[in-house]
C-alpha cells in the first residue's frame, strides 16, 4: 500500500508544491514549524529510514533537498534553513527543511503554526520560482 507522502508526490492528494524532478518532491509541512518548512521526499521508494536507501537514492535525495533549501532561503525571510530527518510520523524517508532565524524555531514539540490556504499557496508560489531560478 502507497504511503501517503507517495500518493501526495503522484497527485493523488493535493498538496502545496516547491519543488519536483524525475525522483524526487518537494511540498510544504501542513502543520509548520515556520513559514516554509518543506519536506524533501524520494518519489519511487517507501522506505522509512533514510540510512536504508542505497546510494544513488541518498546522495540525489541531498543535492534535491540542498537546492530546494537555496529556493527556501531566498524565498522566505530567515537567517539560515535548518535541517532534520527524523521518519518517526510517516513511514516514507523525508527531510525537513526548517526556515530559521533562532535555534529554537526548530524544536519538534512546540505548537504547530496555523496558515491559511492563501499564506501556504504563497510561500509555495514564491519557493517554487526561486528553485525554477536554480535547477
Amino acid at each position: 500500500m502507497a504511503t501517503i507522502f507517495t500518493k501526495i508526490a503522484k497527485g493523488e492528494i493535493p498538496s502545496y508544491k516547491v519543488a519536483e524532478d524525475e525522483n524526487y518532491y518537494a511540498f510544504l509541512d501542513i502543520a509548520p514549524m515556520a513559514k516554509g518548512h518543506t519536506l524533501v521526499i524520494p518519489k519511487n521508494v517507501e522506505d522509512d529510514y533514510i540510512f536504508n536507501l542505497d546510494s544513488e537514492v541518498y546522495q540525489g535525495l541531498w543535492a534535491f533537498a540542498r537546492k530546494v533549501a537555496v529556493a527556501v532561503k531566498a524565498a522566505v525571510p530567515c537567517k539560515r534553513v535548518g535541517v532534520a530527518v527524523l521518519g518517526m510520523e510517516v513511514p516514507h524517508t523525508h527531510i525537513h527543511l526548517v526556515p530559521l532565524n533562532s535555534e529554537s524555531d526548530m524544536d519538534f514539540r512546540k505548537a504547530k503554526m496555523e496558515l491559511s490556504q492563501d499564506e501556504f499557496k504563497a510561500i509555495a508560489s514564491a519557493i517554487l520560482s526561486e528553485y525554477e531560478k536554480i535547477k
